[in-house]
Parts: C-alpha cells; structure tokens; sequence
C-alpha cells in the first residue's frame, strides 16, 4: 500500500508534439492533471523530467502550469536513473515508492522502471496516466514492466489508496478532482 510519507511521483516527457502524438491523448492529459493534483493534497514530492527539451520542446502547458513551483530535469537517457541529477534527488527524498507516469511506455516508463525495481525502489506505474504513440507499444511496454515485477495502477487507484478513509478536508479535494 502507498503510504503518503514514502511516495514520490515522477512524470516523465510530457513534451511538444510528441505528447500530442500519444495514443488517447485527451484521456492521458487529463488523467496527469488528476494526478498531479492529487498527490499535492498529500504533499507528495514529484520529479518531472524532460527529454531533450532542445529537440521535443517544453512539457506541455495543461501539465507544466501544475509543476509552475518545480524545475524539470533535463535528460538524455531514456532511464531517468541514467540522469545524475534525477538521481541525486530521488536519493535526497528518501522514499522507498515511486509512481511512475508520462510518455511513452515502452520507451522511458519501461527503462525507468527496470532501473528502479534493480535499485530497490517499489514502483507503481499509473496505466490511465501513461501512454505510447500507438496502443500496440502501450500494452507491450505494460506488458514488459509487469515482467519485471511492477506494479500497475490508475489515478483513482493511487488517490484512494493514499487517502485510506472517506472523511475529511484530503477526501472532499480528492472527491473534487476524481468527479
């Protein structure tokens, strides 16, 4: 179970033209933005990097302007564990979860995946959050990340799981979000 006092969420490459060349890509804009502010309820920390933002521009503005108070990281790697930076500030959160979400799956949610499960990190990759050019690459990054003994999940999944109970201020923001 997700515990809000060891989580980080990590979104990955949402950028340019390629994020609008996502399979479902309306349904994978807004369930970032779900997420993105779900976790924030909980003061969960987010690592949000871009790769080669030179050559696939910035993150795109309905996802950037929710990540106005953080720097990405720049990356060249596919893995995000291939940059230092990233690296040195997963390290810096000390927490042992990480929900992974972005594009594309089959490209760098699958190799950060894998680097983090060989790391040691307990890794939960956010399906309605995640998305590939085309279906097909979806399901088989899915498929890959699934070998490798991570764990799948979805937006509201991840939000109630952290909530724990259906009372409070965190429930009714939460409520707000997911209807």
């Amino acid at each position: 179970m997700l515990k809000p006092n060891n989580t980080i969420l990590s979104v990955i490459d949402v950028q340019g033209e390629l994020a609008h060349a996502m399979y479902n890509k309306e349904t994978l804009f807004e369930n970032l933005q779900k997420l993105i502010k779900g976790v924030k309820i909980f003061g969960i920390p987010i690592l949000w990097t871009e790769q080669n933002p030179e050559g696939l521009g910035p993150t795109i503005p309905e996802v950037a302007i929710l990540l106005s108070d953080l720097k990405p990281v720049s990356k060249f790697s596919f893995s995000c564990c291939g940059n230092e930076r990233f690296m040195e500030a997963l390290r810096a959160l000390n927490r042992n979860q990480v929900l992974l979400a972005g594009i594309e799956a089959h490209v760098c949610i699958y190799q950060t995946a894998v680097d983090l499960v060989n790391l040691g990190y307990e890794v939960q990759v956010v399906v309605d959050a995640v998305s590939s050019r085309t279906k097909e690459n979806k399901l088989i990054g899915l498929e890959k990340i699934r070998e490798v003994g991570v764990s799948l999940t979805s937006v509201e999944t991840v939000l109630f799981e952290l909530l724990k109970v259906a009372k409070g201020s965190k429930f009714r923001e939460i409520l707000k979000i997911v209807k």
